[in-house]
């Protein structure tokens, strides 16, 4: 014990007697015996070799249910003649850009994906030193940041890339009325109508796109906000440019507000079923069973309409008990004069058609 704490100790003064020149990247140490003094001694040798990881600077736009590729890349500078044992591990960041989630960590051809990416996520390695990351069958929480870590022994770079989901932006409230959600429970509103919460990137874009609401609601960063495209006295006043109206962050348990849900492609089709009398709720549910479907929620409803032009003046129940009815190309008597997804809000009775979905 007392003469491997000495060799330790000399092996501490040895490195310590020689200063590192001062390098903005990494070194990676070789330890080499001497065989050729005949003393055994081993010789520190500090190699400047920088590690470098490569991804995007662009966003890259895809659907839900999309195949999709992350790329990304590294490389040593100066270039190494031998290959060298890598990890390589992909994690989320989480919206506040601190936490991360882990998605899939490989050595080698060996690799292990965890949570709701397990069995949809593998790399791709077609050229040497390589390491993109392809998700399959794109989910509505997959948009977001990805960290691509490159490990090598002690070191490591990364790099990120920012995937974002082609898709439409709504306002929700449920039967019960205006201003009754906390954030949890909006949430899980967004969730049971084929939808998430929105980020604020999603409200802003579709602000550019022209949306427009008067109530506030929920995003996903846990601010409360609005769209206001034209300023007027109920919404901020007519002084104030047209933007994002803000709450700011507002406590999620005690605080209740309607919410801005976010939805994208589909994997099948909503249609308005055709049938030779109305409905009432339960009816048109059964309706839409007899027929293959099932009641087609809000976000699905949003979806066709935004992405496959779907257009009918003919309102219809959904899966929330709401009536709505979804205009690509607007028309006299079929209401405003503006594309969007009309509502008549949660009728307690009444009969009308039905908006069905149903898988391709």
């Amino acid at each position: 014990m007392l003469l491997l704490s000495l060799v330790v100790m000399l092996l501490q003064l040895g490195r310590g007697c020689c200063g590192l020149p001062f390098y903005n990247g990494f070194y990676y140490d070789h330890v080499m015996n001497d065989k050729g003094n005949g003393n055994g001694n081993g010789e520190v040798h500090f190699n400047g070799v920088k590690l470098v990881v490569e991804t995007p600077e662009d966003a890259i736009f895809t659907y839900r249910g999309a195949n999709i590729t992350l790329p990304c890349r590294y490389r040593y500078e100066p270039k190494l003649e031998m290959p060298r044992k890598i990890r390589i591990k992909w994690s989320k960041l989480r919206e506040d850009n601190t936490k991360e989630r882990d998605v899939l960590v490989a050595i080698g051809l060996k690799h292990r994906s965890f949570g709701e990416f397990r069995g949809r996520v593998h790399l791709r390695q077609r050229g040497e030193q390589e390491a993109s990351l392809v998700i399959s069958d794109l989910r509505l929480q997959d948009y977001g940041k990805y960290r691509c870590e490159v490990i090598d022994g002690l070191e490591d770079e990364s790099g990120i890339v920012e995937l974002e989901l082609r898709g439409v932006v709504f306002p929700y409230q449920p039967h019960h009325g205006r201003y009754r959600l906390n954030f949890h429970e909006a949430k899980k509103a967004c969730e049971e109508q084929d939808a998430v919460i929105a980020s604020f990137e999603q409200l802003f874009k579709s602000w550019e796109e022209g949306l427009d609401w008067c109530n506030a609601g929920w995003l996903l960063d846990g601010t409360v906000q609005y769209p206001i495209s034209l300023p007027r006295e109920p919404c901020g006043g007519k002084r104030l440019a047209p933007g994002i109206r803000s709450y700011g962050e507002r406590h999620k348990n005690l605080h209740y507000f309607d919410v801005f849900c976010f939805s994208s492609a589909l994997k099948g089709k909503v249609y308005y079923l055709a049938h030779p009398e109305k409905l009432t709720l339960e009816e048109a549910k059964q309706a839409c069973q007899d027929d293959g479907a099932e009641i087609a929620k809000v976000g699905q409803l949003y979806a066709a309409w935004k992405f496959f032009s779907l257009d009918r003046c003919d309102a219809g129940w959904l899966a929330d008990g709401s009536i709505r009815y979804p205009i690509a190309f607007p028309r006299p008597n079929c209401g405003p004069p503006e594309p969007g997804v009309r509502s008549f809000g949660f009728p307690d009775k009444g009969k009308f058609g039905v908006y069905c979905y149903k898988l391709n």
